[in-house]
């Protein structure tokens, strides 16, 4: 029999109204933000990619640059049509932060500040509002928390088969999830939950996420384990900001927003330290092995954020039931904390601000994003830097290009250091060409899965 915390059936309209509210907020942000900017450097690759669709490529699995082909032949290549996807995930991550609080019991009010941190989370705000695989990756992973949970409840064991689904969907969006699925695997076994182990339906789960998964698997093997070389380079380099155990930590406060921190910090609590909450407590332990492998790997501090919502929706449980009898005006104003913080820090993830404003705003604030790459030396952030200057560099190239001679520019060639570069002169050049002033060239980069491209469809861009 299902054993649950779920509210009463009349509370349930109101409490998914709630839920609806919060999410329609998050995609009226996006929508209203997304388009103030231009390009951001890794769309611009992630459109090169969608152009050699495949089974893998060196530095990403598939998922995302085959919704992102699909999003450009059905509604174009406009900013709005790039963007519309994320902007719908991070509407939805909203959402299943609002349903992980109601599966864990939680009324109103908790779902009310779970849906607010989330909301307001600048990892949320910012990955949804541009795209990238990490807009999506919050769902997968936030999707099998709340199968999880549900399963804690009591619910079918055949749930671990939609689980299943969902890790392998992940798994083929970004690489990184295969630890978030360790952090799962490890918070079974030291839980009650282990039981489930001995039942035919997670391991049937678990060979449906490796169906969906191998064939990235494959490609990865035919091609000698590209991803990991890549990630083996950079590990021994110095393209990454090196971060202590400490640093690593103290980062995901200004990832989160620091105004979450006691929201999250609670919800950490309460799964280990409430008699309630234990029941949980392998959401706890997801958490604190996901963060204990990406310290150990040295990855950059905001690979853990999708692992905040769970946390989020613990905390507003665990505020809701502390402050349910006494002190009750502590739930109102930690409420309206959460989102004047939000409010405070969304100019430096979201494009509201003029790009000279936005550097003062930092200073007379005294934050600003933790840099994650020691290339990134420009005062403003790097989400916002790479929107900027590639209008000018393809001016640039289209007058050098324009003044060669006749002869010269038959056997003309474009070579750029990265695919963002390399791609943003395609975008450019196609519509200069309808006017005479940029003929197609020959186009090389030097961008990581281009050399495959390469080898495969010779020099010329298709």
């Amino acid at each position: 029999m299902r054993v649950t915390n779920s509210p009463p059936r009349r509370t349930h309209f109101s409490e998914s109204a709630l839920i609806a509210f919060f999410s329609a907020v998050a995609l009226l942000i996006h929508l209203l933000t997304n388009g103030r900017y231009g390009y951001f450097r890794d769309e611009l690759y992630y459109i090169a990619c969608g152009r050699h669709l495949d089974f893998g490529y060196v530095d990403q699995p598939p998922l995302s640059i085959l919704l992102l082909r699909l999003s450009q032949l059905l509604l174009g290549d406009s900013l709005f049509a790039i963007r519309l996807l994320p902007a719908l995930a991070g509407a939805a991550i909203v959402a299943l932060t609002g349903m992980i609080a109601r599966e864990m019991g939680g009324r109103a009010w908790a779902i009310a500040l779970a849906c607010a941190g989330s909301l307001c989370a600048l990892f949320n705000l910012a990955v949804g509002n541009f795209f990238s695989m990490n807009a999506f990756e919050p769902l997968f992973w936030m999707g099998c928390v709340y199968l999880v949970v549900r399963i804690v409840n009591g619910g079918s064991p055949t749930l671990w088969l939609w689980f299943g689904v969902l890790l392998g969907i992940g798994i083929e969006n970004k690489h990184s999830t295969v630890f978030f699925g360790v952090g799962i695997l490890v918070a079974l076994l030291l839980t009650p939950e282990r039981r489930h182990f001995a039942q035919k339906w997670i391991w049937l789960g678990g060979i449906i996420a490796l169906a969906i998964a191998l064939p990235n698997i494959l490609w990865q093997a035919q091609h000698h384990w590209p991803t990991y070389e890549l990630l083996s380079n950079i590990a021994h380099s110095n393209k990454n900001v090196a971060l202590s155990p400490a640093q690593f930590i103290a980062q995901q406060a200004v990832f989160m927003n620091p105004g979450t921190l006691p929201l999250w910090l609670a919800g950490l609590f309460w799964l280990f330290g409430s008699r309630d909450g234990r029941r949980y407590r392998a959401i706890g332990i997801i958490y604190l092995v996901t963060l204990t492998e990406f310290i150990v790997l040295h990855g950059k501090s905001y690979y853990l954020a999708p692992a905040y919502p769970m946390l989020f929706a613990a905390g507003g449980v665990a505020a809701e039931r502390v402050f349910a009898a006494r002190l009750t005006w502590i739930k109102p104003v930690f409420l309206g904390a959460i989102i004047a913080m939000g409010a405070l820090c969304a100019p430096l993830v979201l494009p509201i601000l003029p790009p000279d404003k936005l550097v003062a705003y930092m200073r007379a604030i005294h934050m600003e994003p933790p840099r994650t790459e020691t290339s990134h030396t420009e005062a403003l952030p790097q989400i916002f830097a790479d929107q900027f200057g590639w209008e000018q560099m393809v001016g640039s190239v289209a007058h050098v290009y324009h003044h060669l001679r006749p002869e010269d520019e038959k056997r003309a060639a474009i070579f750029a250091k990265t695919m963002a570069r390399l791609e943003r002169s395609i975008f450019r050049a196609k519509a200069r060409a309808a006017t005479g002033d940029f003929r197609t060239s020959e186009l090389f980069s030097m961008g990581t899965s281009r050399l495959d491209w390469r080898s495969r469809f010779g020099a010329r861009h298709e």
